[in-house]
C-alpha cells in the first residue's frame, strides 16, 4: 500500500492510491482474503466439533491457494514491471504463493477427493 501513495507518475499529478482503478482492485483483494479468512474459520470450526475434515481441509487448501495467487496476481499486474522487480517484497511474495500449489495435497487430489466423496464412490 505504502507504493501505491507514493507512486506519482508525472502524467497523473498524484498518486495511484487516488484512482478509482486501484481502490477497486484493492476491494478486490480484500474479497478474495476475505473469503479465504472465512474458509480457514469454517474448516478450524468443523475440525473443533470433530467432523472427518480431510475432504474439506484438501478442499479449503486449494481455494485459498488459489484465492491467494489471484490476489497477488492482481496487484503484480496493476503496478506493472516494478512489481516483478526483485527490490519489490511483491515480488517474492508472489513466488511464495505460487509454491502453494505444490504441496499436499496437490488440485487434482482434493478435488477428486471431493468428487469421490460427493458421488459416494
Amino acid at each position: 500500500m505504502a507504493f501505491l501513495h507514493s507512486r506519482k507518475p508525472s502524467n497523473l499529478g498524484t498518486s495511484l492510491a487516488r484512482l478509482p482503478r486501484f481502490q477497486i482492485l484493492l476491494g478486490e483483494i480484500d474479497a478474495l482474503l476475505l473469503s479465504n479468512e472465512a474458509l480457514i474459520n469454517h474448516t478450524i470450526t468443523l475440525t473443533e466439533q470433530g467432523a472427518d475434515t480431510d475432504t474439506t481441509a484438501g478442499l479449503a487448501k486449494q481455494v485459498i491457494t488459489e484465492n491467494a495467487i489471484a490476489a497477488v496476481s492482481k496487484a503484480v499486474a496493476a503496478i506493472g514491471n516494478p512489481g516483478l522487480s526483485q527490490d519489490n517484497p511483491l515480488e517474492r511474495h508472489y513466488r511464495n504463493v505460487l509454491c502453494g500449489r505444490i504441496h499436499t495435497p496437490q488440485a487434482d487430489s482434493a478435488l477428486l477427493a471431493a468428487g469421490c466423496e460427493a458421488l459416494k464412490v
